[in-house]
């Protein structure tokens, strides 16, 4: 009986220190794959390279490229600039400053905030940013966005291409700024009257307990980040319809004079030119006249295609939804009365 009742023990000993092989439950990995895989990737680069090597060359996709490339790299550096504003302002600004420098009610902040865009020597891309910036530190919706307008419009780096562009007529640099920061005041009226706090995505910025340059460098680094991507996606789609869409179709609306006016308005969303550059390019336009050239001027600093991708991904799809369209029709109303006026 007892050799009978020491067999289990044993059998169950022996159990417990039975380590099971690796091959139990588990594939057999083989390494063989992934020469092979790479292999493969070789032999596709290299058949693609003679294979879409001639249609690399075609005149179009060189065009595409150069204007995308110029994009990005006008660009660049007045995102990069708006970003290091942003963020210093974020890390170094205290958010009682803006209670003080911006007038209590909302509906006098707008129009100051609006003038103040004309301080600030920047194009669109660095406006975003710091509109962005601003409303983190609790600065009213509407007055950002009045300035996020103003500022690529109005600021003294605009207004002397603008007379460089335009010699002999200073009516013109006069009906730029005097329609642009019309159209930034009404459009942050507009959004304070009409706009809701669900429609505008503010962007939470990363804040630390640490050094204000250590919150700097990180608040930067969050929004070159997230800003450059979408200035990309603008870029792509703003190379790819400059290519598509035929000048001559263009040129052949220059005549009517209403219509003349919604063309180069759309010209201006979809060449997305920085504001910098934009008025050698509306001064080259010689078969439009000058109301059609004047909504160009002020069109595309507030609407383009990099700046919806931006104002997206900043604010989020609802609010671009709404804004974008409502900037653009009341910089064509605008535009129209002050060309009627003025020019």
């Amino acid at each position: 009986m007892s050799q009978l009742r020491a067999e289990p023990r044993g059998f169950q000993a022996d159990e417990d220190e039975t380590i099971p092989p690796d091959s139990w439950g588990r594939r057999a990995s083989s390494r063989r794959s992934l020469p092979w895989g790479f292999a493969l990737v070789v032999v596709l680069l290299v058949a693609g390279r003679f294979a879409l090597a001639p249609h690399l060359t075609a005149p179009a996709l060189q065009t595409w490229a150069t204007i995308f490339v110029a994009i990005c790299v006008q660009a660049l550096p007045f995102l990069v600039f708006g970003v290091a504003l942003s963020a210093a302002i974020t890390a170094f600004v205290p958010a009682s400053f803006w209670t003080r420098a911006l007038p209590g009610h909302p509906a006098a902040a707008v129009p100051v905030a609006g003038i103040a865009g004309a301080v600030l020597p920047g194009c669109e891309c660095a406006s975003v940013p710091v509109a962005s910036g601003l409303m983190a530190r609790g600065v009213t919706p509407a007055a950002a966005l009045a300035f996020l307008l103003a500022s690529p419009a109005i600021n003294p780096v605009v207004l002397v291409a603008t007379a460089v562009a335009f010699p002999g007529q200073p009516m013109m640099v006069v009906s730029r700024f005097g329609a642009s920061l019309a159209v930034a005041v009404l459009a942050g009226w507009l959004w304070l009257r009409f706009g809701r706090g669900e429609w505008l995505s503010i962007p939470s910025r990363p804040h630390g307990d640490g050094p204000k340059w250590s919150r700097f460098g990180e608040v930067m680094r969050h929004d070159l980040l997230h800003a450059g991507g979408f200035l990309i996606v603008g870029g792509l789609a703003a190379a790819t319809l400059n290519v598509t869409v035929p000048r001559e179709w263009l040129t052949a609306l220059a005549g009517v004079p209403w219509l003349s006016v919604v063309v180069m308005a759309l010209m201006a969303v979809l060449l997305s030119i920085c504001s910098e550059a934009d008025a050698f390019v509306a001064a080259s336009m010689t078969a439009f006249s000058p109301t059609a050239k004047l909504a160009f001027l002020v069109v595309g600093p507030m609407v383009d295609l990099k700046l919806i991708a931006l104002q997206a991904g900043t604010f989020g799809r609802a609010f671009t939804v709404r804004f974008v369209p409502l900037t653009f029709v009341l910089a064509i109303l605008v535009s129209t009365l002050f060309g009627w006026a003025v020019l």
